[in-house]
């Protein structure tokens, strides 16, 4: 939804902010995506210099994951207001500080909330869980070693 005036007012600052925010995000993920191609079409013969394009396109492309990171929560977080969950701490269910909010306008979590979820390691595994890529599985089974198999049933392969 990119229609403003359907948001709440209490949320209308914020969304405009996000959608800002996602239009540079994408731009400069293109400009990105593009050096990191541009860097294997320029390849060079000598080794120095081959390392440092390696380096150079390895490290154009981790910001580019980082910025995939960022542009994921800028989305969720555009869902959440369209939703009306937005400011809402997912943890704790407790209102997210305004502060907070525009400081870290896609934030989830209060700064308690968070800082438990990092102390406890939680915060990358609970993220990970909501974009679907551990939570219902997909349809493969793993077969089992066929030793296994005969270790239970107490066959003897002597």
């Amino acid at each position: 939804m990119r229609n403003v005036s359907a948001v709440k007012p209490e949320w209308r600052k914020f969304y405009v902010n996000l959608i800002e925010l996602r239009e540079r995000l994408v731009d400069q993920m293109g400009g990105l995506a593009k050096e990191s191609a541009e860097q294997l079409d320029g390849y060079s013969l000598h080794m120095a210099d081959c390392g440092t394009d390696n380096f150079d396109r390895d490290f154009a492309l981790s910001l580019l994951s980082s910025d995939q990171d960022a542009l994921y929560e800028i989305d969720e977080a555009l869902k959440r207001i369209t939703r009306g969950s937005y400011g809402v701490c997912e943890l704790t269910g407790k209102p997210i500080p305004k502060a907070r909010l525009e400081a870290i306008p896609w934030t989830r979590f209060t700064v308690q909330a968070q800082a438990q979820l990092e102390k406890d390691g939680a915060l990358r595994q609970r993220r990970l869980a909501t974009l679907g890529s551990i939570e219902g599985g997909s349809g493969l089974e793993i077969a089992e070693d066929n030793d296994s198999d005969d270790a239970r049933s107490g066959k003897d392969k002597d």
